[in-house]
């Protein structure tokens, strides 16, 4: 009788790897095999020094750099040995081309007030051109404000102990290479009243008006004015709660939330370096 003797059929690698990259993009590539009957041992020759190999799928993968490893890699051979004999998929290149100059694009406009009491929301409608997954920044936090990194919302809900004016608020998209900035911008917290009794609502409204000065207090020109300070409360000697309008060209504000009481109010002028003037005298004003 003649022995019947069934061959085992031979290892083969198939696939077809991706040839170009953008770099800081991901790159992965794992071989297909058929055949065999033996555990594989994968090897690689002429691997980029920005990608990793698994000797034991034969997957290659890794993120090349825009800084350092733009250019083609030529002649990857990827095989598969299982001790007896080996296997070769058919050798390839890779072209890391340059990381385009198209920094994130953010925008949106956040809201300049807020309420002392009310929740503060603002997110900002980030995208990043070249796909990459964006980080975000601040700089001016507000001390009442919360920020995510991940998604650039900046929230909080301030008190009464926070009225006052927050400029220079920046938020930066980054993408781990290129970044954009959102125009900084400023939150001004408007005060409620701090000493409504039980049974009283904060309804009524006041609004104000003024002239804005044009002399310093030594009679030389005023050149660096940068906005007004309201302090108001309902008793002429305790003004405790303040709003900062961070505008000088602005001379009408309305203050919304008061309780139907007798309001009293009173207004400095500040320059670019935070000074005040003297202030107006104090003007009473009863809401209902």
């Amino acid at each position: 009788m003649i022995p019947f003797i069934v061959a085992a059929a031979a290892t083969v690698l198939s696939g077809t790897p991706a040839t170009s990259i953008t770099a800081a993009h991901y790159y992965a590539f794992q071989p297909g095999v058929t055949g065999g009957s033996r555990t594989l041992t994968f090897s690689i020759a002429n691997k980029p020094a920005w990608a990793q190999f698994d000797s034991g799928s034969g997957r290659l993968s890794g993120t090349p750099l825009p800084q350092t490893n733009v250019g083609t890699y030529s002649n990857i051979l990827i095989s598969a040995s299982d001790g007896t004999a080996r296997a070769y998929l058919a050798p390839f290149s890779i072209t890391v081309a340059a990381l385009p100059s198209t920094p994130p694009r953010i925008g949106g406009s956040p809201a300049a007030v807020v309420t002392a009491g009310h929740a503060y929301s603002f997110q900002p409608a980030a995208t990043d051109p070249n796909g990459l997954r964006l980080v975000f920044a601040i700089t001016g936090k507000p001390v009442w404000a919360s920020f995510n990194a991940a998604t650039g919302a900046l929230t909080g809900t301030p008190t009464v102990a926070n009225t006052g004016t927050y400029s220079n608020i920046s938020i930066t998209a980054y993408d781990g290479y290129q970044k954009s900035v959102l125009p900084a911008f400023a939150i001004v917290v408007q005060g409620t009243s701090g000493s409504t009794s039980p049974g009283q609502q904060a309804t009524a409204s006041a609004t104000l008006s003024w002239q804005p000065p044009t002399q310093n207090t030594n009679g030389s020109l005023l050149t660096n004015l940068a906005g007004y300070r309201i302090y108001y409360g309902t008793a002429p000697d305790n003004l405790a709660q303040r709003v900062t309008v961070a505008n000088p060209g602005v001379t009408r504000y309305a203050m919304s939330g008061l309780s139907a009481a007798t309001w009293y109010f009173q207004m400095t002028a500040y320059d670019k370096n935070g000074i005040e003037s003297p202030p107006t005298p104090v003007e009473k004003l009863i809401t209902q």
